[in-house]
């Protein structure tokens, strides 16, 4: 079964400007959710090129989150445990795929397709997915400043019903800001999440659904808020600022006494699939 759902995640930028505040806010919030074993480690950052998106930015990330994962799961799955994330950015398109490294879970596998317009969330395929795709899609408009956020992610300082940004003097977002501020743009983000173990499919697949909405109200509100730091850099800025952040966050999660990592190599030999974050 393929579980297919689309986010619509709109923000009072651009585009444009949203390609600056996405990379710092990525960066950002990486470092900050890591811990010594745990987090997000930074494998490969480099150009690529596709035939028909042109070039882009290939990275690899494994995200270490054996301890944060639901009871049900930390029940049958090995401690070593981590996903691998692979994204090709060839903005204003991006592809990102998931994959569990632990060998209790072999059959799941999470696909995001994104795009991004400048508009409130309005174009209904932006995509371009198919009569098949759109049968089985459901529409989730994220509402980054009205919707409810889990209270361990909540802070005052980020939240845009409060928050005012003094270089652009855009915020605190109203009721209805989504038809009424400008400027305006959306993320659009097909997610298709397959899992085929059977007595766990419905679980695992509203747990991953779940956990891709958190980190997608979390990391937008978070990129508003962080407006005023990241708006009026230049890639140039923003990729200097990623590179000093990927190198703090991969000593972080190295950090610890190796043993962890060593196992996770020895675990790769059986596996795949996973749960998301982008």
């Amino acid at each position: 079964m393929v579980l297919t759902k689309e986010y619509r995640v709109c923000m009072p930028l651009t585009v444009e400007e949203y390609k600056i505040g996405q990379l710092y806010m990525i960066a950002r919030h990486s470092l900050e959710q890591s811990e010594e074993g745990e987090g997000v480690e930074v494998v490969e950052n480099k150009p690529c090129e596709d035939p028909v998106h042109g070039k882009g930015q290939y990275t690899e990330k494994h995200i270490h989150l054996s301890s944060r994962l639901p009871y049900w799961i930390q029940a049958i799955c090995p401690r070593v445990f981590y996903v691998i994330e692979k994204s090709w950015n060839y903005y204003p398109y991006t592809l990102t795929e998931y994959t569990v490294i632990c060998s209790f879970i072999p059959k799941l596998h999470v696909l995001i397709k994104t795009k991004y317009e400048d508009n409130n969330g309005s174009t209904e395929n932006c995509l371009d997915l198919t009569e098949e795709e759109l049968k089985v899609r459901t529409v989730d408009h994220l509402d980054i400043a009205f919707d409810d956020l889990s209270p361990k992610h909540y802070k005052k300082e980020e939240d845009p019903k409060f928050y005012k940004s003094q270089k652009t003097n855009r915020g605190p977002l109203i009721e209805g800001w989504r038809d009424l501020d400008k400027p305006i743009m959306c993320s659009y983000k097909v997610v298709h999440a397959t899992f085929e173990v059977w007595g766990l499919q419905t679980k695992v697949e509203d747990f991953i659904q779940r956990g891709i909405r958190e980190i997608l109200l979390l990391g937008h509100r978070q990129a508003f808020a962080w407006l005023d730091e990241w708006h009026g850099m230049t890639l140039e800025d923003v990729r200097d600022y990623e590179r000093q952040k990927q190198a703090e966050t991969n000593e972080k999660i190295n950090n610890t006494s190796g043993g962890a990592n060593e196992a996770a190599g020895d675990a790769v030999s059986g596996n795949n699939a996973d749960d998301d974050v982008d």
